[in-house]
Parts: C-alpha cells; sequence; structure tokens
C-alpha cells in the first residue's frame, strides 16, 4: 500500500467514486476498483478483494461499506466517514426529490406508464446481478450447491435470512478447517491476486484504539435516534415503528442490497402495508437510475411510509422525516461494523478459516439473489399469486394466467439487451422507461 493520501486529496476521489456510482453494486464496486487500485494505487489487489470479501459477511450493502473501509484503511474513522458519507449523499438527495414527484404524480398518466416500463429494466440488472455474482462466486461444485440450497430454503420454505447466511459461513468454516480446495484462500482471487504482494501493516494499538471509539460513537449515532422518538411519540407511533423496523433490517439483511431488498419487500408490503409489489419495483427502479447504493430504496419506502401515516405533519414532510429516518438506521450500522470489524480483519488477513467463511457466504448470497429475481418478477409480470401451503412449503406461486403478456414481451427484450447486446443499465433502463411512454397512448403499459 502506498503512503497514505491527505484527508483532502482523498476526498476528491470519493466523490468522484460517488458521482460514478450509477448501475449496482457489481458497477459501484468496478469504480472503486479502478479508482483505488488502479488509477491511485491506493492498495494492491489482494487486499482490495480481501474487503471486498469481509463487506460481503456483513449486513447492509457491501459497496458503501467497501467504501468506508478503504476510507478507513487510507485516513482511519475520518476517513471512513468522508468516503461512505460522500457514497451516501447524491444517492439520497436524488431519492427523496423523485419521491416526492412519485407520491405527488406517481399514479396518473404518462409517469405510470414510464414506472411500468421501468420495471422490466430493473429485472434484467437484477438477473445480471446474479449472473455475475455466480461467476465469481461459484467455482465449484461445492458453491453451487450452497447456493442452489440457500434459493431453495428461502424461496420454497420461507428460512430466515440469518439462519442461511449462518449455515453457509458455518459450512465454508468446517470446509477450510479440513482442507477444502474451493474454501482456501486463494482459490476464490485468482491467480493473478495472489501474485500481488500488498499485505501492508496491521493496525497498530494507536489505530485499534481510535477504531474503537469511532465504533463507539456510531452505536450512539445509531441508537439515540429511535430510543428519543420512542420517548418523545411513543413506541407504537408509526415513526418510532419505521425506525425499529429499518434497524433490524440493518441487522438480519446479509450480502448487500439485493438481500436486503428480498426481506424488505416482503415485510414492508405483506406486513406494515407501506406499499404495492410494483411500488417496490418503481422504487428499485428509482434507485437504479440514480448515484449511490441500490439500498438507497428503502428511503423511498421510508417516504411512501410515512406519506400515507402523516397524523399531525404534512404528508410531504412527513414522508421527508420518513426517508430520513430509513436512510440514517440503515446506514449508522454500517460504519459500527466496519469500526467493530476492519481493524480485526487486517490482523486476520490469510486465515484459512476466515476465508472460508466469506466464502461460504458468498456462494449462499447468489441464492438470496436468485430469491429476489424470482420474487420481483412474479410481482412484476403477473396480476395475481397463488399462495402454497402444505408438506413444510411456504410460497406464492404466480397466477399464469394473469400474466401481463407486454409486460413479458418488454422484460425479454431487456434480458436480450443486457446478456446478449451487453448494453449497460443506463441504456437499459432509459429504453424500457421510453418504452413504457410510448406504450402508453395505446393503453398497454399497466
Amino acid at each position: 500500500m502506498k503512503p497514505r493520501e491527505t484527508l483532502k486529496s482523498a476526498t476528491r476521489v470519493w466523490l468522484r467514486v460517488a458521482l460514478l456510482s450509477f448501475g449496482g453494486p457489481a458497477a459501484q464496486i468496478g469504480v472503486m476498483h479502478l479508482l483505488t487500485v488502479v488509477e491511485h494505487r491506493w492498495i494492491g489487489e489482494r487486499r482490495f478483494q480481501h474487503a471486498l470479501n469481509f463487506c460481503m459477511l456483513l449486513p447492509g450493502p457491501e459497496a458503501m461499506q467497501l467504501a468506508a473501509y478503504i476510507g478507513w484503511l487510507m485516513n482511519g474513522p475520518a476517513g471512513a466517514l468522508v468516503a461512505g458519507g460522500l457514497f451516501i449523499l447524491p444517492g439520497a438527495l436524488s431519492i427523496l426529490a423523485l419521491s416526492v414527484v412519485y407520491a405527488l404524480y406517481g399514479h396518473v398518466g404518462a409517469l405510470a406508464a414510464l414506472f411500468f416500463g421501468l420495471k422490466s429494466g430493473v429485472l434484467a440488472m437484477v438477473l445480471q446481478a446474479v449472473g455475475r455474482l455466480s461467476a465469481r462466486s461459484l467455482r465449484s461444485g461445492a458453491l453451487r450447491l450452497i447456493a442452489a440450497a440457500a434459493f431453495t430454503a428461502i424461496f420454497a420454505f420461507a428460512a430466515p435470512f440469518p439462519l442461511v447466511i449462518l449455515a453457509a459461513g458455518l459450512v465454508g468454516f468446517v470446509a477450510a478447517r479440513s482442507g477444502a480446495a474451493a474454501f482456501l484462500p486463494g482459490r476464490a482471487e485468482g491467480e493473478a491476486a495472489r501474485q500481488i504482494d500488498d499485505d501492508g501493516a496491521a493496525p497498530d494499538a494507536r489505530q485499534m484504539r481510535l477504531a474503537r471509539r469511532a465504533a463507539l460513537f456510531a452505536l450512539l449515532a445509531w441508537v439515540a435516534p429511535t430510543l428519543g422518538l420512542g420517548l418523545a411519540l411513543g413506541w407504537r407511533h408509526p415513526l418510532t415503528e419505521m425506525a425499529l423496523f429499518f434497524s433490524q433490517t440493518a441487522v438480519v439483511t446479509f450480502g448487500g442490497a439485493y438481500a436486503a431488498l428480498s426481506y424488505v419487500a416482503q415485510e414492508a408490503v405483506q406486513h406494515w402495508g407501506w406499499l404495492r409489489p410494483g411500488e417496490m419495483l418503481d422504487g428499485l427502479g428509482l434507485a437504479e437510475t440514480t448515484p449511490g447504493p441500490l439500498i438507497m430504496v428503502l428511503q423511498f419506502v421510508g417516504f411512501l411510509g410515512a406519506w400515507r401515516a402523516p397524523g399531525a405533519l404534512s404528508p410531504l414532510l412527513a414522508g421527508a422525516i420518513g426517508g430520513a429516518i430509513a436512510t440514517w438506521m440503515t446506514f449508522a450500522p454500517c460504519f459500527l461494523w466496519i469500526f467493530l470489524g476492519a481493524p480485526y480483519a487486517e490482523r486476520l488477513r490469510g486465515w484459512p478459516p476466515l476465508a472460508g467463511v466469506l466464502t461460504g457466504i458468498g456462494a449462499a448470497v447468489v441464492g438470496v439473489i436468485l430469491n429476489l429475481a424470482v420474487w420481483f418478477a412474479a410481482h412484476a409480470l403477473f396480476a395475481r399469486q397463488i399462495e402454497v401451503r402444505a408438506y413444510g412449503l411456504h410460497f406464492d406461486a404466480p397466477d399464469l394466467a394473469s400474466a401481463h403478456r407486454v409486460g413479458l414481451a418488454l422484460a425479454a427484450l431487456a434480458l436480450l439487451a443486457v446478456f446478449v447486446g451487453r448494453v449497460g443499465a443506463g441504456v437499459t433502463l432509459a429504453a424500457c422507461a421510453a418504452a413504457g411512454l410510448a406504450l402508453y397512448p395505446l393503453g398497454l403499459a399497466g
């Protein structure tokens, strides 16, 4: 690792990362790799991959946490706050503006048609994420088996996400301890990564002490707002319940943005009734078109939930507060995880059991994201679902008779564009949105 950049010069680079972070976690991680490893050579290939694997182990958005991790490596806790904060800010401002527009005009004429088209592009993006993760994470039969088991457990039996992730990590730990080649350090990173020696020094006592203090402040920043809402408004108030829900989400959603969205989509739609399935896809479409992490869609969820239950507040003010609560409760814990875990992850680099845990979880994440893709496709392309509750099975199957043929055709074209034509995310989403607008005068968008 080269000598540390000053925080001022590093801030300029993190601002570039934030403004270029379109297209989902795969694209965002690619931008970070280009700027921090290739262009500025802050860290080497192997250390970057180690940081990414560790962030995949954490609950929450791995791309944002990777930015905070590298920011911490370069400039300590202040660097983590700058890198992670700038990664969030452009998307948060964009989603707030788009949420207002959606709440006021989202179900009116042409705008509704635009979102109808956007859903097909979003589905293609989710499936593309599955493909990319599969190519990177599933390099052996054992890892493919873990991914298949994770998908089956979540989709068919409604197994809890934390349990699935814990089981995958345990399998990886045991396999690495037993010497299974697919789970040992270096196997998943590739030969090129092993040829680069960029280990750097482990954190010293002072750096460890600063990280622990920063973790304490992050914990207070996460917990204090919820306590304040509960004491001021009551624990049954919608805003307090929202703060508690998104705090819980921050703890139990492993595997990055797509894994978190699978959990939130089901809870927000089926349990809390904050929004409808189609609206969750609309929100994901908005998040796909703005810079920053896809998990910013949770701000959209919080906005609509508070908009529809404003209490004594105006709907716009309640929505803004709800969106801010969702954003704060989603990202404050991310800094806590980094300050608590990154110093020890640095000290444990190369330890085979940890590499095995990270490899097993990476494989399970593919199954989790595939479950999200199936769930979104079923609700976007079919008007009705059939409950299956027998022999331990617990899932909703699409009613084939309720298929939206125009939506299916548009989704198929989006998939061809992404997988065959190699068209980028921005162009695909823009084309799908334009197709929705073109279909509106014909009465076919909806």
